[in-house]
């Protein structure tokens, strides 16, 4: 697997690019603002966009969305209980962080269990609400793109609208932490770790 990662915005989110090695088909994870550094990062791997999956709604991880979409053709995939945060403004905050309202129809709308395959790539979504209703991890070999839920060392804000502690701390035991201790986890901000790294050391859900 070709792997990525590109800090992006002024609200430093980070942004993944997974590509097959066999066919070169990509995926886009969570293309927040700075559509010229993702493009610019498209061509130096030379890969073809296909798709882009989207962890939750929020506008610091939706900004290029639109302009891949009409420069590439993109299907857009999110949860279906982040659906229609991605296309109101105001619940995906592009209004209040960038004055620009941001309004997307998601082309496919994912559950928790389902499987996109990309070229000889398999990305496994797992439905772990908390940060907001719909928010997903996406699960590709041996790491796991977390979006807003875990981070290294913490974990994702609960008191936005849709947010719940109860359910992230949850979505990250139950959920995150049943996969095997070496997956190497990549948050939606700040740098990876890995799932034994933060049972042991994360202070909000460290398990012994």
């Amino acid at each position: 697997m070709i792997f990525e990662a590109l800090e992006v915005g002024i609200y430093g989110a980070n942004c993944y690019i997974a590509a097959s090695e066999v066919t070169r088909e990509a995926a886009i994870i969570d293309p927040g603002a700075d559509f010229n550094k993702i493009d610019s990062k498209l061509n130096e791997l030379k890969v073809t966009p296909k798709i882009i999956i989207l962890t939750h709604c929020h506008g610091d991880h939706i900004g290029a969305v639109e302009d891949l979409v009409d420069k590439y053709g993109l299907k857009v995939y999110i949860h279906r209980e982040d659906a229609e945060g991605l296309k109101d403004s105001g619940m995906n905050f592009t209004k209040s962080m960038f004055r620009k309202e941001i309004s997307i129809k998601a082309d496919v709308l994912l559950e928790d269990g389902d499987q996109i395959n990309l070229g000889d790539l398999k990305f496994e979504i797992i439905h772990t609400p908390g940060h907001t209703k719909g928010g997903i991890c996406i699960k590709a070999g041996n790491i796991m793109m977390t979006g807003d839920t875990l981070f290294r060392r913490s974990i994702g804000r609960t008191d936005f609208p849709g947010g719940s502690y109860d359910e992230i701390i949850s979505s990250i035991k139950d959920k995150i932490f049943k996969y095997d201790d070496d997956t190497v986890i990549y948050p939606g901000h700040m740098s990876p770790s890995t799932i034994k790294e933060e049972k042991l050391l994360n202070p909000f859900v460290k398990t012994r």
